[in-house]
């Protein structure tokens, strides 16, 4: 068995997939790199297909028809072997020292006999033409050098969350808790993220920057113009969060507070991006968004609509919605995302 199976989804990926191919090269004989080619028209076949020439018992190149992003994770998960699993989206990379303390940690592991559900590090924002890099860290929310519960955690900062680029699952158990992303949808690392939440016991922190998650090109899922012709798409997502798990069922009470923080954030960026469109349908989309998640749960629509971001985004009038994105601007300037 490989100690960790990498994902790399490539859609016409030719301009930029060999650079994160090579950054995870480095892995050798522990890790296998799954190529997904998702129906790409470009070279991205033959680019594939050449390291699995050249590193048979590394590379896997999978071919199969366009799915979208979801649908070539879950052929990840479908066909990996490793006891670990991790996606690297093939615009990003990984840094190699960082790269090679993870796989010395789950190697640890591995030879104490000791399993871990999640492993968390840290990711950076490489945003094209800017020379500030924002770190998402979490050393002041999770303890380091130590196996942990969801007992030991702190509370999340109104910023901070975890996301695809931070964390690596283990395999078994995202084939067990049944994960099936939608086809043909953007956004699904949200789902991606939170839906297994509940079926992680223990985790480990490891505080090194691994992950470079880039900003910046123009067609990019996460370019703001992009995200606003895509708004159903993120508002299928987040509607989807809502019906994957039923919080009232959630135990534990950091955990629960945790993945309501998380349905928090992802709604109030449906509802920012809602009202960043300035057209009457998407704010009538916002309103029936609300109304949607008052039905499936009153209570969590009680605390994101009545939370301190849930009020920011739903202050009244043309004044209120100026106020929202330009609370959201200056969110944009000190976090570094798009």
């Amino acid at each position: 068995m490989k100690l960790l199976s990498v994902v790399i989804p490539c859609y016409n990926s030719q301009a930029y997939m060999r650079n994160c191919i090579e950054s995870l090269l480095p892995g050798r004989e522990d890790v296998e790199l799954l190529i997904v080619n998702d129906g790409s028209v470009d070279q991205t076949a033959e680019i594939a297909d050449d390291y699995a020439r050249r590193y048979p018992t590394i590379v896997r190149a999978i071919h199969q028809p366009n799915g979208g992003h979801g649908e070539a994770v879950n052929t990840g998960i479908r066909n990996a072997t490793g006891k670990y699993f991790k996606v690297v989206d093939s615009d990003d990379w990984v840094d190699i020292r960082a790269y090679l303390k993870v796989l010395q940690t789950l190697r640890d592991f591995d030879e104490e006999t000791v399993s871990i559900d999640m492993l968390v590090s840290n990711f950076v924002y490489e945003k094209e033409g800017s020379k500030y890099k924002k770190v998402m860290k979490y050393d002041d929310v999770l303890p380091e050098d130590v196996v942990f519960t969801w007992d030991d955690i702190k509370e999340f900062g109104k910023s901070q969350y975890l996301m695809m680029h931070s964390i690596i699952y283990r395999t078994r158990l995202l084939k067990d808790c049944g994960l099936e992303l939608p086809k043909h949808t953007f956004y699904v690392d949200n789902l991606y993220v939170y839906q297994p939440l509940p079926f992680v016991k223990k985790m480990y922190y490891l505080n090194v920057d691994f992950y470079r998650y880039f900003i910046g090109r123009d067609d990019q899922s996460i370019n703001e113009s992009v995200m606003i012709r895509r708004i159903d798409q993120q508002i299928k997502v987040n509607k989807l969060m809502v019906e994957s798990v039923e919080l009232r069922s959630i135990q534990n009470i950091n955990l629960y507070d945790y993945m309501l923080h998380q349905l928090e954030i992802v709604t109030v960026i449906s509802s920012i991006f809602l009202i960043r469109s300035g057209t009457r349908e998407n704010l009538k989309k916002k309103k029936e968004l609300m109304r949607y998640i008052k039905a499936k749960d009153p209570l969590l629509y009680q605390n994101i609509r009545f939370g301190f971001l849930g009020h920011l985004t739903n202050l009244p009038g043309w004044f209120g919605r100026r106020i929202s994105v330009g609370a959201y601007k200056v969110s944009q300037k000190m976090i570094g995302f798009n």
